[in-house]
């Protein structure tokens, strides 16, 4: 070489690996940040699924009114037999008990109304069930006057089938009874879909809450891995129990029936201080006094 420098090779830079107990670090500031992230997705979720919540609680409750107007039109029924076989019709009418019957069929579709989730449909089927009610105790104070007879067929115009399209009956054009159960069943499928849209779709709550769930899975894997070959020690269980409730939580906000923050927040607020736990023993082997 004429007049060159030769110069030494530079020696290759050491991989640098982590210590164990650096790793731990980070593994615990991991899954304190999956439950954190777990509890901050609660909270817009509760805030903002809140009203398909109550919504939907309304909408239980109106279903419950039409079960129970449908129970009492079947004593309104019962009050027409028991009047059908009496000797004193003329003078009972379609008696006390009939008439209590069908008044509170008459409050139970009123109160129904303030949770419709059916919208218009829903009201236009209400108010033809409510029509049916007056025009059927019309037709049993009528029927008084015929006797047994009007009575029977004021009976058999409650519990008339529907018709039929081929094989499926079509709702409401059947009696009093069977319009109450084709309008309980029109609500429970209006709340099925309410509480599967916006913020209680499982399409979207399924990713939120079950992915850190999956995440947390994993780190307390890595965490486990770590303890037994680098430390020689067995994980304690405080670690999977953190795991545990923060997917319960993750899990139960999938369903259609939400924990309430009373109960959801000590619950993820534990979990944290498990996991927190979880990690002191071994960290703490590497905690020297400073000199």
């Amino acid at each position: 070489m004429t007049g060159g420098r030769l110069h030494a090779p530079r020696p290759l830079a050491r991989s640098r690996v982590p210590h164990p107990v650096v790793v731990l670090r980070r593994l615990r500031a991991s899954v304190l940040g999956t439950v954190a992230v777990t509890a901050l997705l609660y909270l817009v979720v509760a805030n903002r699924g809140g009203e398909e919540i109550a919504a939907a609680r309304r909408t239980t409750t109106a279903i419950q009114h039409i079960d129970a107007a449908y129970d009492e039109a079947g004593k309104a029924n019962d009050a027409l037999r028991a009047v059908s076989l009496s000797e004193a019709i003329d003078l009972t009418g379609t008696s006390n008990d009939f008439a209590g019957a069908t008044a509170r069929v008459a409050s139970h579709l009123t109160s129904a109304a303030e949770g419709n989730a059916a919208g218009e449909q829903g009201l236009s089927h209400l108010q033809f069930v409510q029509e049916q009610l007056t025009t059927y105790v019309q037709t049993a104070n009528t029927a008084v006057l015929d006797g047994a007879p009007g009575l029977a067929r004021a009976r058999d115009a409650l519990d008339d089938a529907p018709e039929y399209d081929g094989e499926s009956p079509v709702p409401f054009t059947g009696g009093l009874r069977q319009s109450l159960r084709d309008l309980q069943e029109l609500e429970v499928r209006a709340r099925h879909d309410q509480l599967r849209s916006g913020w209680r779709d499982p399409a979207l709550l399924r990713p939120l809450f079950l992915g850190p769930v999956a995440v947390m899975l994993l780190l307390v894997c890595a965490t486990d891995y770590i303890v037994v070959h680098h430390f020689r020690r067995l994980p304690g269980p405080a670690l999977v129990v953190a795991l545990l409730a923060t997917s319960s939580i993750g899990v139960i906000m999938c369903t259609t029936d939400p924990l309430a923050p009373a109960i959801a927040l000590p619950v993820l607020a534990a979990a944290g201080a498990l996991a927190y736990l979880a990690y002191r023993p071994r960290l703490a082997e590497y905690r020297f006094p400073r000199s």
